[in-house]
């Protein structure tokens, strides 16, 4: 029996893909072992969206050959894709597959085996970004315990100007309504409470057919037996219309909250990003939710020191950004990404710049995050319990609430939680993101 260590690099679709690789592997009698153990084979699962992901991949495939230089090791996905002719000079790399041909790795790994040379890889398979078709996978299980990843879409058409997705991951591609629904259906029955729809712009979801199919899909998941939980991943503010949140209100298992990629609070920069919408409509799908949903969680993405970013333009994010009143941003510096158009824009600013900038932001996002989950404190809520941690001596149940606020509660002797939903009452703060939940 071959051992085989898998590592992981990315995003929510990357880590579906993952266990879907792991699943195949499993199924046809590998081993799977961690990562920093000797393994006959190393799968590194890669990532593309920025320089140092293309770094990150690069080392963990070289740290895989030095643990074992006699392994093979596998360089699948995003910057196999994209840097096709930096993976086949590299030493390291003995097969490289490309994204559209995860579900044929263990076909290719074991011809490759059997027919193994001295040197080179495999060849990698372009993607056509106009015709490559969806590439279909069901998984059984996930790594999670209580929360089921479920792939919808693959590829995106926005092409904005910092972003080298479209290039590896191809045009939309939305899978089968029928194969998301007898997945669900298996997960399900696999004891999952909660699942969440992810993809690499899943409001595109539908769209390669003729239009988005994003919202009669949500109302087909709701009667699904068993999922009491529908989390959305990332949306373009532009899905949010009047009807679009008036009926998604009207489906009682779709979480309140709403991750809205927004990148820039400044209308001008949003411009040089190729972004679809201004603040204006941003602010007003923002103002869509809060009109159907009590205190909706709303989170987002934002770009700190694009190319050419003013002072001024800073402010103005700055400024939007406290204007809306998020409950949680992921602050990212821009990085430059050979082959955008971002990359070849004048006026690129220095690190320090993008530091100080970050920095200024992360602390607003601390004092949103807190001012929003303060506003819970006393409230009734369901918790959706998922692990144990250990603080003080005083062992703890953890979850979240449907909007996502994570509640820890004292364990009592014996009791397991685990994919459990409680009523909680929520308290104080146990951590600076953890408030402790009380019995109701």
């Amino acid at each position: 029996m071959k051992s085989v260590a898998l590592h992981n690099l990315g995003c929510k679709v990357n880590a579906y893909e993952m266990d879907f690789m792991q699943q195949m592997l499993q199924e046809k009698g590998y081993k799977i072992v961690p990562f920093d153990e000797a393994a006959d084979i190393y799968i590194v699962n890669t990532c593309t969206v920025t320089n140092i992901a293309d770094r990150k991949s690069r080392q963990m495939l070289h740290r895989a050959k030095k643990q074992n230089p006699n392994a093979v090791v596998v360089a699948v996905g995003c910057y196999v894709q994209t840097g096709t002719e930096n993976v086949e000079k590299d030493e390291a790399v003995d097969l490289a597959i490309g994204n559209n041909r995860k579900k044929d790795l263990v076909e290719i790994l074991e011809a490759y085996l059997k027919e193994r040379k001295e040197s080179g890889t495999a060849t990698v398979d372009k993607i056509d970004i106009a015709r490559v078709p969806y590439e279909e996978m069901t998984l059984r299980r996930t790594a999670e315990h209580t929360r089921a990843y479920i792939k919808i879409q693959d590829g995106c058409n926005q092409f904005c100007s910092y972003c080298i997705i479209p290039y590896a991951r191809g045009r939309v591609r939305s899978r089968r309504e029928e194969d998301i629904l007898e997945e669900v259906k298996g997960m399900a029955q696999a004891g999952y409470r909660e699942i969440v729809l992810t993809g690499i712009h899943i409001g595109s979801y539908g769209v390669d057919r003729g239009e988005s199919e994003l919202l009669p899909l949500l109302e087909k998941l709701s009667d699904a037996e068993g999922i009491e939980r529908i989390r959305l991943g990332s949306l373009e503010p532009g899905i949010v219309t009047e009807d679009f949140a008036r009926r998604i209100s009207a489906l009682s298992k779709v979480c309140p909250h709403f991750h809205l990629s927004l990148q820039s609070g400044s209308d001008t920069v949003l411009r040089r990003m190729n972004r679809r919408y201004d603040t204006a409509a941003y602010y007003g799908a923002v103002e869509l939710l809060r009109k159907y949903y009590a205190d909706p969680a709303v989170t987002t993405d934002v770009i700190v020191g694009f190319p050419g970013e003013t002072q001024e333009e800073f402010r103005q994010t700055e400024e939007f950004l406290r204007r809306v009143g998020f409950y949680e941003m992921h602050i990212f510096k821009y990085s430059r990404r050979k082959g955008t158009r971002a990359a070849e824009m004048e006026g690129q600013l220095t690190e320090a710049q993008k530091a100080a900038r970050s920095e200024c932001l992360i602390a607003l996002e601390r004092e949103m995050s807190r001012a929003y989950r303060e506003a819970f404190v006393g409230k009734i809520q369901e918790v959706l319990f998922e692990e144990t941690m250990e603080k003080d001596g005083i062992l703890y149940w953890v979850g979240h609430t449907p909007n996502y606020i994570k509640v820890a509660k004292a364990a009592a002797k014996q009791e397991n939680l685990r994919n459990r939903i409680v009523m909680c009452r929520l308290g104080d703060f146990l951590e600076e993101d953890i408030m402790l939940g009380q019995n109701v």
